[in-house]
């Protein structure tokens, strides 16, 4: 009877709704205060649940996301936290603060959503306003789950278990401004001692591969209307020039590294077709694997628009968006959060769970075999990062950054896709938002406990960083505001 009692608490453990840690790993122990943050997160987790999917269900884009910030900020305050918002110049983002003293350990919240996104927590396409935003990215996960890790600590603070300052910080717009380059710019980050991070994703790892530095740019061209049928001689088509700049872009890809992305829109190519079209603009993206080659590419696609603009007889502009800095590595820092995922062990997931995934997968198009909850090993940093850009990397260059991805999608699916914002709205993203706050505060418990491992990562921070200097890649004053966004918190 024992024996039967046992093995049914097995089989509950094993298909429980939300992950637990690995206990019986290798004989490591968890520590009192790694306990405690286990249970705060799951003894909050309907609470981080509720406030993730109202957040999912608000679902705002780039710096008009007025009812997300202030949700997660009026929770912070009411867990004790000081708060500075409107920090930056944009009502969006916020700082929450408690404690006092050294370490000074920040964590990065994001909470933007991606237009025409819409979708329902359903393993099919259903959106649930067609044409609306969506979380794509899984932001409404990211933003509450560092939150729960900062609350989390914020309680052994508080208990004098620990001894130093928690901030969490609010950052808007990361998927089309850059909210943080802003908050960068204005030294907000300056005086942390660590910053970490972590992202929804198809895997659980400490992530060592970094991101892509990319600059941001609109080119315009400006010619002279005419009749395109009575007098087009008398036109200069800003279309022609528009053309010409995409073709000779087009011809310079032969000619760059293998690291380099060049993605474009057109924006503007004219009104109607018996009009000599005297505005044109495209919307253009380069990105390397470093700051300094996106700048070598940046010069000859400068080249290559005025030399259009001369073909095409017609008049070119420049209009500087912002730029990102790549990821810069700290490896000690990583090592760190590998201990503290090991310590976890995988992510579970119930029967119902992996045939929503499965039904998610079959829909996408793509091998339907799952989710894949394992830990992933501490992967060797390669010199070139697998794609994409983000603005943690700009904090990456002012204090050392420490960086998680965690599993709340099924494998192979496509990112920012409507598959990805419904798992962000049931249990599948539920679990790892849950899993990145343990992970999360754990890792804070090791920097506030090790004074000297603190000074390790800053020793690789600065090795790595050597004698360069940051510099945002933002045009003056604050970034432009939606004017739908224009009220108060």
């Amino acid at each position: 009877m024992q024996k039967r009692k046992l093995l049914f608490i097995v089989i509950c453990y094993s298909i429980a709704n939300y992950p637990t840690p690995g206990l019986a790993q290798a004989g490591v122990k968890l520590s009192d205060n790694k306990k405690s943050i286990i249970q705060f997160v799951d003894s909050h987790q309907e609470e981080l649940i509720s406030l993730s999917d109202q957040i999912w269900e608000f679902a705002e884009t780039a710096l008009s996301e007025h009812k997300s910030s202030k949700l997660l900020a009026d929770y912070a305050e009411s867990q004790g936290f000081s708060l500075k918002r409107g920090v930056a110049g944009m009502p969006t983002a916020f700082i929450a603060t408690y404690g006092s003293g050294k370490p000074i350990i920040g964590v990065l919240g994001e909470f933007d959503a991606l237009p025409g996104l819409s979708q329902k927590a359903n393993p099919v396409k259903e959106p649930l306003q067609e044409g609306a935003a969506g979380h794509g990215c899984g932001h409404n996960l990211l933003g509450v789950g560092s939150l729960g890790a900062a609350v989390a600590i914020k309680e052994l603070l508080e208990q004098g278990k620990i001894t130093g300052t928690i901030r969490y910080y609010g950052t808007p717009a990361e998927e089309k401004e850059g909210g943080k380059l802003y908050m960068a710019r204005a030294g907000v980050f300056d005086d942390l001692d660590v910053c970490l991070d972590w992202h929804p994703d198809l895997e659980t790892k400490s992530w060592v591969q970094g991101y892509q530095a990319m600059i941001d740019l609109t080119v315009e061209f400006h010619g002279k209307a005419a009749h395109a049928a009575w007098d087009p001689w008398n036109g200069r088509s800003a279309l022609d020039g528009l053309e010409l700049f995409t073709d000779g872009v087009n011809m310079y890809r032969e000619h760059v590294r293998p690291s380099v992305r060049i993605h474009y829109v057109f924006q503007k190519t004219g009104d109607v077709p018996n009009v000599v079209p005297e505005e044109a603009s495209v919307w253009i993206w380069i990105r390397d694997s470093k700051q300094e080659g996106v700048n070598t590419v940046y010069e000859r696609v400068k080249q290559i628009a005025q030399g259009a603009a001369l073909m095409a007889d017609v008049k070119h502009s420049i209009t500087l968006n912002s730029g990102l800095h790549e990821l810069l590595i700290n490896r000690t820092g990583g090592r760190v959060l590998q201990q503290n995922l090991e310590l976890l062990g995988p992510i579970t997931y119930t029967p119902e769970e992996v045939t929503f995934a499965k039904q998610i997968q079959e829909a996408s198009g793509v091998k339907s075999d799952g989710l894949d909850g394992s830990i992933k090993p501490l992967e060797e940093t390669k010199p070139d990062p697998p794609g994409g850009s983000s603005d943690v990397g700009d904090v990456s260059w002012i204090v050392p950054e420490l960086s998680l991805m965690v599993t709340t999608a099924p494998k192979d699916v496509p990112w920012h896709s409507w598959a990805v914002t419904a798992c962000s709205g049931m249990s599948i993203g539920h679990k790892g938002m849950s899993y990145a706050a343990k992970a999360l505060g754990m890792t804070m418990v090791d920097l506030y406990n090790d004074e000297e491992l603190v000074k390790k990562i800053k020793i690789e921070f600065n090795e790595r960083k050597g004698d360069q200097t940051w510099k945002a890649i933002i045009p003056d004053g604050p970034p432009s505001i939606p004017v739908s966004s224009v009220r108060s918190n």
